[in-house]
């Protein structure tokens, strides 16, 4: 059976990011978790950690497009 929630450290290994950067996107929300524990040990749900990355991949692609579209457009000068 696969784990329902992952530690920081399991975030930065599958995001391939450094640990502050975890930490920095939990605090912020934009990675929803709890704190478990008598020490409140950052817990993410994989579920979660999927929803940001599908969030993600929506943003790079409306960034991308409209970066594009005004690449496109004709200058005015």
């Amino acid at each position: 059976m696969a784990a329902r929630f992952l530690t920081l450290a399991d975030v930065t290994e599958v995001l391939n990011i450094s640990a502050a950067q975890a930490y920095s996107l939990v605090r912020s929300g934009e990675l929803p978790a709890i704190q478990v524990g008598g020490r409140s040990q950052w817990r993410i749900e994989t579920v979660e950690l999927e929803a940001y990355i599908t969030r993600m991949y929506a943003q790079t692609r409306a960034r991308i497009g409209s970066e594009s579209l005004a690449q496109s457009e004709p200058s005015t000068d």
